[in-house]
């Protein structure tokens, strides 16, 4: 059975759960899952797990991510983008130097709240179902973490391209409708492309006629997702044993910090945290 990491150029107009049913149908696998959902209107990078790999989709989930938004300036939307419905129109009057300066306060931790067109639950209802029916309820800010935020480029007069590296859990259309608010004369997103998530990027993606194509071909091994942490390989058949068995194992003189854990043939076993000479696995990626 396939198991394996397919890094999709989402294309726009599909849902990250389009993407995996429709891989689903390519590689004859039911265990797909992705790595941080797209709107359907965003293209790029979507790590997509197969088989046994979809136990790693949480690690992807959690981390850093890269965008390259386009901000619209001089309209507010429902949806915070420009798929929505205009709520309120602003003539512009700021400059490209207006534009870069207003970015300064994003970057680092920041507030948002979460936009009424988003998957959150509150009280079990999605915040999207709510907004459909023409409700608006009250939403707490949420802690995230802008570590890059750049101008690219200016596209017209209303029209900019940034880049954004940031945590997980970050709106990007509400970054875009806060720094328009900030600028006095509002905005929206109009377009998104993920450049960067878990790691891989576009060079790495691949389109679903290429999966059409090639099939399992394509497919990463699991451990690519950690490729950033050291390897240890296990040198005796009691060591493995007690990893498998999902034992802790000492090791003495092992610096503490996340392994990527490997059997004597060099078989991928576990994510592993070693503390004070002693290795616990964080997951395990043997067996069915």
């Amino acid at each position: 059975m396939p198991n394996g990491i397919v890094i999709i150029d989402k294309p726009a107009d599909w849902t990250s759960m389009d993407v995996c049913a429709k891989l689903r149908g390519i590689l004859n696998e039911r265990r797909i899952g992705h790595g941080g959902t797209l709107d359907p209107m965003a293209t790029g990078v979507l790590p997509v797990f197969v088989g046994q790999a979809t136990r790693a989709v949480e690690f992807a989930e959690n981390g850093e991510k890269e965008y390259l938004a386009g901000l619209r300036l001089g309209q507010v939307t429902d949806t915070e983008d420009t798929s929505g419905r205009v709520l309120e129109t602003f003539p512009v009057t700021v400059t490209a130097a207006d534009v870069a300066a207003a970015l300064e306060p994003f970057r680092g931790p920041i507030q948002q709240i979460p936009p009424m067109y988003s998957a959150i639950k509150i009280q079990g209802k999605k915040l999207y179902e709510l907004a459909r029916k023409g409700q608006e309820v009250e939403r707490k800010p949420r802690s995230v973490t802008i570590y890059e935020l750049e101008l690219v480029e200016q596209v017209s007069e209303t029209d900019y391209v940034l880049r954004c590296r940031c945590s997980k859990g970050t709106y990007v259309r509400t970054l875009c409708h806060d720094i328009g608010r900030a600028l006095g004369c509002g905005g929206a997103m109009y377009s998104l492309r993920r450049t960067m998530a878990a790691g891989f990027t576009l060079d790495d993606a691949v389109t679903l006629e290429d999966v059409q194509r090639q099939g399992e071909e394509l497919l990463l091994p699991t451990d690519s997702l950690f490729s950033q942490r050291p390897i240890l390989l296990l040198k005796s058949d009691k060591l493995e044993k007690r990893v498998r068995c999902g034992n802790p194992i000492t090791l003495p003189g092992t610096a503490d910090g996340t392994y990527r854990v490997y059997s004597q043939d060099r078989q991928f076993l576990c994510l592993s945290q070693a503390r004070g000479g002693t290795l616990t696995s964080i997951k395990n990626f043997f067996g069915a």
